[in-house]
C-alpha cells in the first residue's frame, strides 16, 4: 500500500529548492550579487573561503532592508519585485522569485545584517535548519551584509557532489566577473581565502563619456589588453532592439567558449536564439574547430523576452524569436565585415598613456584602417598627380597580367617616395615592392611595411565574389577550349545527371562522356582551368551528400570556400609588381579581407618605428 499524500515541512521545500536553485557556491553568489544590484548598490565586495564552501560573504552599500522586513527576507516567495502577473511578464529586475535566500538558509548558516538610510544602526538576523532567530542590533554601515557557512552541511549527501575548492572557487570567479562586466559603472571587489583577487573601481561620473569609458576599461580588466585590441565596437538600434559591446576578431579566437559574454537586459544567458545567430555570424571567418570572443548586451523591452524559464535564470525566451536572431546575425556580420571602417568611427575612448603598448605586428583592425570610397578615390587623384597617368577605376581584378598599376619608386632610405607621410592614406595597403618565397607579397604603405599572405588574400576575394555571384544567380561561367575530363563513379555520374540544374548556378557545365567518365566543359571565371577536375568533384561530393537544396542553402558557404581556395593563387607563384598591385586593391574592396576563409589573418603591419628599433635606428 502506497504512502499517504502529505504536506512537506517548509525546510524539507527549501532543501529541495536549494538542488535547483543552489547547485553550489557560485549560484548563491551569483543570487546574492543580483539583490545587491537590485538594491542599488555602487560598491559590492565578495569574500570567500575554501571556493566559498567554508563561507561566503557579500557586502554592498544599496539602499538596505528594515529591520521589520529582515525575516520577510527569509521567507519562500517573499520579495518586492513583482506583485503581479503583469510584473512577472515584464521584469526588470534581476532576481524577481523571492526564494534564492530561503534555500541557502536552508542549506547553509546564514547571517542577514542590513541597515537604510533612516537607521540609526544595523539590524541582524541569523537562519539555521529553517529556525529564524530574533533581529537585533549590530554595526553595519548602510547597505546588506549576507555570509553564509558551510554550504550543504545539513545534506551531506548534496555536499559530496561539490568538487574541490580550486574547482569552485574557478565557478564563483567566472560568476563574479560576469556580474562585474554586466555593470561596469559599479565597483567590485573578490578575496579569497584573505587574498585580493580582483578590485575593479567604479568609474568617476564627471566626464560626458563615462560610460564608454569604464565599459572599455571594464573588458580590458577583466578579459586582458590583448582581447580589447582584437576587438571592434559593436553598436546597433533598430526599433525597440539594441546590441552594443566588443566582438573579437578571429585572429583572437580560442579553443573553448571560455570568453563568451552575453546579456540580455543585464543578465548573462546562454540562449539557443542568440548562440545560433553568434555562430552564423562567425562562420564565414572562423575556423570550425575554434570559438568566438565577445561581450555583448542585448537591450529589448522587458515584455519581449520571458526571463521566468530556468530555475537559475540562466535562459530567456524572446517573443519574437525571428527578428531577434535576424536584427544580432546582421549587426554582428556588419560589424565583422568592416571593421576597420568601425574602427575609425569608434566611439570609445582612447585607451590611457599607462596602457601596455602593443605588439609589434598586429592585425589591420587595431590601426584603423578603412577601405572605403572615399579614400579610394582620393587615391586615384593622388595617382594621377603624382605619375602623370590615369589610375583605373575600378580596379582590376586579378586576374594576372598587366593592370598599368606600377609602385612608386622608392629612394635608398626608403622612406622618400611619391607618397609623402604628411599625404592622405591613398590606399591602406601601399604598393607593392616584392615578392618573397613565393609566399608572401611585400608593400610599402604610409606607416611602413606589409606583408601578404598572397594564397590567403586571395582566397578571400575570391570567396566573397562567388558568394556575391551565387546571390544575384550569375555565377559567370568560362566555356573551356579542351574539356576536362576524369574518371567518376558511377554515383557521381547520377549526381551530375541529376542536379544539371545545381551545377549551372555553380557555373558548371558537367556532362558525362559514358558511364564511368565526366567532361568539365565549362567552370566559374574566378577558377583557375588547371583546378577544373578537383573544383568540380568537391561541388559532386556535396550534391551527393547533401542534395541540391541543402548544398545550396546550409552548405552553400563550405561549397564556395573549397571553390575559393582551387580558384586562389598558389603559394611558389610568381607574380609581376602589377599583378601584386591588383590584389592589393582588391583586397582593399573586399569585405572581410582581413581573415582568410578559415580565420586566418591575411595581412601584417610593421610601422617605420617598428623597423626603427630593430635596426637600432637613432641610439
Amino acid at each position: 500500500m502506497s504512502a499517504p499524500i502529505q504536506v512537506l515541512p517548509d525546510l524539507l521545500i527549501n532543501q529541495i529548492a536549494a538542488g535547483e536553485v543552489i547547485e553550489r557556491p557560485a549560484a548563491a553568489l551569483k543570487e546574492l550579487l543580483e539583490n545587491s544590484l537590485d538594491a542599488g548598490a555602487t560598491e559590492i565586495s565578495v569574500q570567500l573561503e575554501q571556493g566559498g564552501i567554508k563561507r561566503l560573504q557579500v557586502r554592498d552599500n544599496g539602499k538596505g532592508i528594515a529591520k521589520d522586513q529582515l525575516p520577510l527576507a527569509l521567507m519562500r516567495h517573499a520579495t518586492s519585485k513583482i506583485a503581479t502577473l503583469n510584473d512577472l511578464q515584464s521584469v526588470s529586475s534581476m532576481g524577481f522569485r523571492g526564494e534564492a535566500l530561503a534555500s541557502m538558509a536552508a542549506v547553509a548558516q546564514l547571517t542577514l545584517a542590513s541597515r537604510t538610510a533612516h537607521d540609526a544602526h544595523g539590524w541582524q538576523i541569523s537562519a539555521q535548519d529553517g529556525m529564524l532567530s530574533e533581529p537585533s542590533p549590530c554595526s553595519q554601515p548602510q547597505g546588506t551584509t549576507i555570509e553564509l557557512r558551510e554550504l550543504y552541511f545539513n545534506t551531506p549527501a548534496r555536499r559530496k557532489f561539490l568538487k574541490s575548492e580550486a574547482t569552485e572557487f574557478a565557478h564563483c570567479e567566472e560568476t563574479f566577473k560576469r556580474i562585474a562586466l554586466s555593470r561596469p559603472d559599479v565597483g567590485f571587489a573578490l578575496q579569497h581565502n584573505g587574498r585580493t583577487v580582483w578590485q575593479l573601481a567604479a568609474p568617476p561620473r564627471l566626464l560626458e563619456n563615462w560610460r564608454h569609458d569604464a565599459a572599455v576599461k571594464r573588458v580590458a580588466a577583466l578579459l586582458g589588453d590583448e582581447f580589447g585590441q582584437a576587438a571592434v565596437a559593436v553598436s546597433r538600434d533598430a526599433a525597440n532592439l539594441s546590441l552594443q559591446g566588443l566582438a573579437a576578431l578571429p585572429a583572437y579566437s580560442r579553443a573553448s567558449r571560455d570568453a563568451q559574454y552575453f546579456f540580455v537586459n543585464g543578465r548573462f544567458v546562454r540562449d539557443k536564439v542568440a548562440s545560433h545567430a553568434l555562430r552564423q555570424a562567425y562562420q564565414d571567418i572562423l575556423h570550425h574547430q575554434r570559438h568566438p570572443a565577445f561581450v555583448l548586451f542585448l537591450e529589448l523591452p522587458p515584455e519581449q523576452v520571458d526571463v521566468n524559464v530556468h530555475p537559475a535564470k540562466s535562459e530567456v525566451r524572446f517573443r519574437e524569436s525571428q527578428g531577434v536572431h535576424q536584427f544580432i546575425f546582421h549587426t554582428l556580420q556588419q560589424a565583422l565585415a568592416r571593421p576597420d571602417e568601425l574602427a575609425a568611427a569608434d566611439p570609445r575612448p582612447a585607451p590611457p598613456a599607462a596602457s601596455p603598448a602593443p605588439p609589434a605586428w598586429q592585425t589591420p583592425a587595431q590601426h584603423g584602417i578603412a577601405f572605403n570610397a572615399e579614400q579610394r578615390q582620393a587615391s586615384y587623384r593622388l595617382w594621377e598627380v603624382q605619375t602623370g597617368e590615369p589610375q583605373p577605376t575600378p580596379p582590376l581584378p586579378y586576374q594576372g597580367g598587366s593592370s598599368g598599376m606600377m609602385p612608386p619608386p622608392l629612394t635608398r632610405g626608403g622612406r622618400e617616395g611619391l607618397i609623402p607621410p604628411e599625404s592622405p592614406n591613398p590606399h591602406p595597403l601601399g604598393y607593392a615592392i616584392g615578392q618573397l618565397s613565393g609566399v608572401y607579397v611585400l608593400a610599402q604603405n604610409t606607416q611602413g611595411l606589409v606583408v601578404v599572405d598572397m594564397h590567403a588574400a586571395h582566397e578571400r576575394v575570391v570567396y566573397e565574389k562567388l558568394k556575391a555571384a551565387l546571390d544575384a544567380e550569375r555565377i559567370a561561367s568560362q566555356p573551356l577550349l579542351i574539356p576536362v575530363s576524369f574518371y567518376a563513379e558511377a554515383l557521381d555520374v547520377a549526381t551530375a545527371e541529376a542536379e544539371q540544374d545545381a551545377l549551372h548556378k555553380l557555373g558548371f557545365d558537367l556532362k558525362p562522356l559514358s558511364p564511368t567518365t565526366l567532361a568539365v566543359r565549362a567552370m566559374p571565371a574566378l577558377l583557375k582551368q588547371s583546378e577544373a577536375e578537383a573544383a568540380a568533384r568537391e561541388v559532386l561530393h556535396e550534391l551527393r551528400e547533401f542534395g541540391a537544396s541543402r548544398a545550396l542553402t546550409e552548405r552553400r558557404n563550405e561549397i564556395l570556400a573549397s571553390l575559393a581556395c582551387h580558384g586562389a593563387v598558389r603559394a611558389n607563384r610568381t607574380l609581376t609588381l602589377p599583378e601584386m598591385n591588383a590584389l592589393l586593391r582588391e583586397m582593399e574592396n573586399t569585405e572581410r579581407a582581413d581573415q582568410c576563409n578559415h580565420g586566418r589573418p591575411t595581412w601584417f603591419q610593421l610601422s617605420m618605428n617598428d623597423l626603427d628599433k630593430m635596426f637600432m635606428r637613432g641610439k
